[in-house]
């Protein structure tokens, strides 16, 4: 007998928004306009910056679970699927945040903005089409310190000598 595994649970897009509610980084997993991605922004950013700190880390919204954690001045925002594990996910943001943290060394929010494109590529290597990718903190590490060789090789910077 052939069994169904049903629809795919996915994470449709990712948030890191300061305490003043400006967005630092966004990736989006999912198709939208630029005035919905406009909307969810300000709809989501409202709702878990406006909760109670004392209150769980995981609120319903619309048709997604907005399951969000905070990390000095940074939230975390990620808007998955109703039937999601939540606590999977959190656990996926806390994956994230240490691989970020490793890699800069205590990351900050300066460093996102700085060095957005980095923090774009970790993303890239831990979360794929709104799936968890790679769980191995040293393998993306690894693959970080290849990409920064690459950037820092003499071969590369001979071609922009003119």
């Amino acid at each position: 007998s052939t069994q169904s595994t049903g629809p795919r649970l996915m994470i449709h897009f990712i948030l890191l928004v300061s305490r003043q509610g400006k967005v630092r980084l966004s990736k989006w997993y999912s198709a939208y306009s630029t005035k919905e991605r406009s909307r969810i922004v300000r709809e989501t950013t409202n709702l878990v910056l406006s909760r109670n700190a004392k209150l769980c880390n995981f609120v319903e919204w619309k048709k997604y679970k907005v399951v969000y954690r905070r990390y000095a001045s940074l939230y975390f925002l990620f808007g998955c699927d109703l039937e999601d594990n939540e606590l999977i996910t959190l656990e996926t943001v806390h994956h994230f945040v240490e691989v970020l943290d490793r890699y800069f060394g205590n990351v900050c929010e300066l460093d996102l903005i700085f060095n957005f494109h980095k923090a774009y590529f970790i993303l890239d290597e831990v979360i794929m089409a709104g799936e968890l990718q790679e769980t191995s903190k040293k393998m993306i590490l690894k693959i970080m310190t290849s990409q920064d060789a690459l950037q820092q090789s003499p071969e590369l910077k001979k071609g922009r000598d003119f």
